[in-house]
């Protein structure tokens, strides 16, 4: 936060909405820290540290956030993260109560991971029960086997190619189809993709966190009964995701990181076509510039209204 003027904290912090988001991107020895308004999307506090992130870094910036917060009045109502162990802690000393949402894209980019590697496991084993052929061409009494390894090895190599199909949240008729014959006399392969509908299920707006924690209880048990596939999926018995089911019982709070993510993805950007941004004086100085320019994105959209506006009126006297 050092470097932030008064009067930029004044103006960012005029609309506060109360919603955090909070998130570190690493830049080769470089860490930089940043707190973004995660309904407003403004950056409010970034700070840049010349080594790897602890506790007492956090600490010591968000404590000096909160500080400033108190400063103006103002408090926090729930705060987003990715899976990061930096935060729980932290979060809990300097806002005890708060709602701490993890952040909802991350955990379920590692359960499409899990069911990845699971239909993955299945396919190997799908792929063991090929017979061996001999070499050259099948005899008579042959054939038949042959016909058989060659639909299983067809199979193994459609389940590779359309192996998003099973862990993709929506899909067309043609591609449930597609899925159906794909999984056909293969239950172990139908329960995988249910068991990924189910988990989409738990982050639907429409039902509180209180109905999705009985949906999560119904899936690990269900999940236990597959042997072959429980320990490839523990990570449904991690509690990280029923963390991430807090934005349910609050429609204002943020269910993923999206706000901080997208500003470090705009860092990202700029440092593939600026290739001196690299020392820690240098970063200070692009992220004052991305600050500045986020701060007057409002008003060059309201002056590009008006100018598009008034060109479009002929009785506006403009060209």
């Amino acid at each position: 936060m050092a470097g932030l003027s008064s009067t930029y904290l004044d103006e960012v912090l005029a609309d506060f909405s109360g919603y955090l988001a909070i998130d570190e991107v690493y830049e080769g020895p470089h860490c930089i820290l940043s707190v973004v308004d995660n309904r407003r999307y403004h950056r409010l506090a970034v700070r840049v540290l010349e080594h790897k992130p602890t506790h007492q870094d956090v600490r010591a910036f968000l404590k000096e956030f909160k500080a400033q917060l108190e400063q103006r009045g103002l408090s926090v109502r729930g705060i987003t993260t990715d899976g990061s162990p930096l935060y729980p802690k932290v979060l809990k000393e300097l806002w005890p109560g708060v709602p701490h949402q993890r952040c909802r894209f991350h955990v379920l980019k590692d359960i499409t991971k899990a069911v990845l590697r699971a239909l993955a496991k299945l396919r190997k084993e799908i792929k063991a029960t090929i017979p061996k052929q001999r070499r050259g061409r099948p005899r008579q009494p042959d054939q038949a086997q042959a016909r058989r390894s060659q639909r299983l090895k067809q199979r193994v190599a459609a389940l590779f190619e359309h192996r998003h199909l099973f862990v993709r949240h929506h899909l067309s008729t043609a591609q449930k189809q597609l899925l159906k014959k794909l999984t056909r006399g293969q239950p172990q392969l139908r329960a995988l993709r249910d068991i990924m509908d189910e988990v989409y299920r738990l982050f639907d707006r429409r039902c509180r966190r209180a109905t999705a924690l009985w949906r999560l209880l119904k899936l690990r048990q269900r999940v236990r009964r597959f042997k072959r596939l429980a320990r490839t999926l523990r990570t449904l018995e991690s509690p990280q995701l029923a963390k991430a089911l807090l934005f349910l019982d609050d429609r204002l709070l943020g269910a993923t990181s999206n706000a901080v993510e997208r500003a470090n993805r705009r860092f990202r950007k700029a440092q593939k076509s600026i290739y001196g941004v690299r020392t820690k004086q240098h970063l200070d100085q692009r992220l004052a510039l991305d600050m500045n320019r986020e701060l007057r994105a409002g008003k060059r959209a309201q002056t590009l209204k008006t100018l598009h506006h008034a060109r479009s009126d002929p009785d506006s006297g403009h060209c």
